[in-house]
């Protein structure tokens, strides 16, 4: 079993300490795991695994590295696109907006990550998480408060969950035209919810997450 990583030895920025220390204990494979979309009012969650090779240097390569909420829409496709080169294995998992509204956003977040888990070519012998437990898997994890601000594997999983996501908002955007999902990516901003108010929600939205409920509610009201 990998030794326990005390709070200590977790860095202030992304980098490899504690890789390091699971690939020391002879752990191999580490799996960076994040979410994408999870505050949002409409599309899926999505969850990324990512198995970064076992090389403490590969850290000089991916300076500047870091959160994907920090960075500009650009700036993530080139470390996406860079990201594919370098990794061992990556996958991305998702939970419907209707998956959502049936089970609560934490299990679903879960599921998705299961699912990511479970499409990577390569088994993992370590998971590491940002802030997320999964009680339905066997292997080892170590989850972290700001992870993805402390490890790189988890950041680079940020990047392919929030890439692979904004690119099913953009769909959505042409499915159900009038939200600005391609700009917003499904999260509450201001034009966003004034569509809401004057269309009513879709399909793509979350029905149990509020103001979508609240508007659902009172729409249904004035048809009465």
């Amino acid at each position: 079993m990998p030794p326990r990583i005390t709070p200590d030895q977790i860095p202030a920025y992304p980098d490899f300490s504690l890789e390091n220390i699971l690939w020391e204990s002879g752990t191999q494979y580490i799996a960076g795991i994040d979410e994408a979309g999870r505050g949002a009012l409409a599309g899926p969650v999505a969850a990324a695994a990512v198995i970064l090779p076992a090389d403490p240097k590969l850290a000089n390569s991916l300076v500047g590295l870091r959160d994907s909420k920090q960075m500009t829409p650009r700036i993530r496709e080139v470390w996406a696109e860079r990201l594919r080169d370098v990794s061992v294995a990556w996958s991305v998992g998702f939970a419907s907006q209707y998956e959502i509204d049936s089970l609560g956003i934490l299990p679903s977040t879960r599921l998705a990550a299961l699912r990511a888990l479970e499409t990577l070519v390569i088994e993992p012998d370590h998971i590491l998480l940002d802030y997320l437990f999964l009680p339905d898997t066997a292997h080892p994890q170590t989850s972290l408060i700001k992870g993805d601000a402390r490890s790189l594997s988890i950041a680079a999983a940020s990047i392919f969950a929030k890439t692979t996501r904004d690119a099913v908002l953009c769909e959505l955007d042409a499915r159900y035209p009038g939200y600005d999902f391609s700009r917003n990516k499904g999260y509450g901003t201001e034009y966003h919810l004034n569509a809401l108010i004057h269309l009513g929600p879709s399909p793509a939205h979350r029905h149990t997450f509020n103001p979508v409920l609240e508007i659902r509610n009172k729409q249904e009201k004035w048809h009465e």
